[in-house]
């Protein structure tokens, strides 16, 4: 599905994906990559990145809304994590592969021969402006029949890796995917002889302390202060940490 696959490309892809656009130049821009209109500027339309921030905010409620019906029994801080996980670029652009979206791109030459239709990012960003075409030409039930199959399919894997990260990458994927802040740690005491030395570390978010945890060194004191924080969003969210 190149660029020269059919006399019009777009509609050819819209066929591919089974589905029926009622306004094709939406789906041209979810596909134009902004290198294509730099080399192109006598080209009319936009590139894909207004509809990228469109397609994710869509994508974020499609997951919110499945996971919360899907998992009754889940707390937030799960929910929350296993939609980071399912948003993030590598699972997305896993998507696009599939669609083969990356070959489907309106790109410039220049992009194109350095790798461009490969890239994580781009493939990325290709699949959220689809979402958010999709979204605008015929609305959120056509957006969540396209995307449930990527989700439902991608769930399973998404536990796996939910659950078998360590905490402190659970909690920095929780913080950064809902709050877009880091978490920071900081030895705040250390105790008992050479030998034997307890180290208490706290863990921050924003300037709210969430954690804090012992252990016989900083890294497993840490991770002792990361599963505190992780319990604490649970029940009681941060909402201001990034704020401050």
């Amino acid at each position: 599905m190149s660029s020269n696959f059919s006399p019009d490309p777009i509609a050819a892809y819209a066929e591919t994906l089974g589905l029926a656009f009622d306004d094709l130049t939406l789906l041209r821009t979810a596909l134009t990559h902004r290198s294509y209109l730099n080399e192109h500027p006598d080209r009319e339309g936009e590139d894909n990145e207004r509809m990228e921030y469109l397609g994710d905010a869509v994508l974020d409620f499609i997951l919110a809304d499945y996971l919360y019906r899907a998992l009754p029994e889940a707390k937030e801080g799960v929910l929350t994590a296993l939609r980071a996980e399912m948003v993030r670029r590598e699972t997305l652009s896993r998507f696009a592969r599939e669609l083969r979206l990356g070959e489907a791109l309106l790109m410039g030459r220049g992009e194109e021969d350095t790798g461009g239709r490969d890239r994580a990012a781009t493939q990325c960003a290709a699949f959220e402006a689809l979402v958010g075409a999709i979204f605008l030409d015929q609305g959120m039930d056509a957006a969540l029949d396209f995307v449930l199959p990527f989700v439902e399919a991608a769930l399973p894997q998404a536990h796996e890796e939910v659950e078998g990260k360590d905490p402190k990458s659970r909690l920095q994927e929780l913080a950064q995917g809902t709050l877009g802040v880091t978490p920071r740690y900081r030895t705040i005491r250390s105790e008992g002889p050479d030998h034997a030395r307890t180290f208490t570390v706290e863990v921050s978010i924003g300037d709210t302390v969430c954690g804090q945890g012992q252990g016989p060194n900083k890294q497993i004191a840490a991770q002792h202060a990361a599963i505190e924080a992780l319990a604490q969003m649970e029940l009681a969210p941060i909402e201001d940490a990034s704020e401050n």
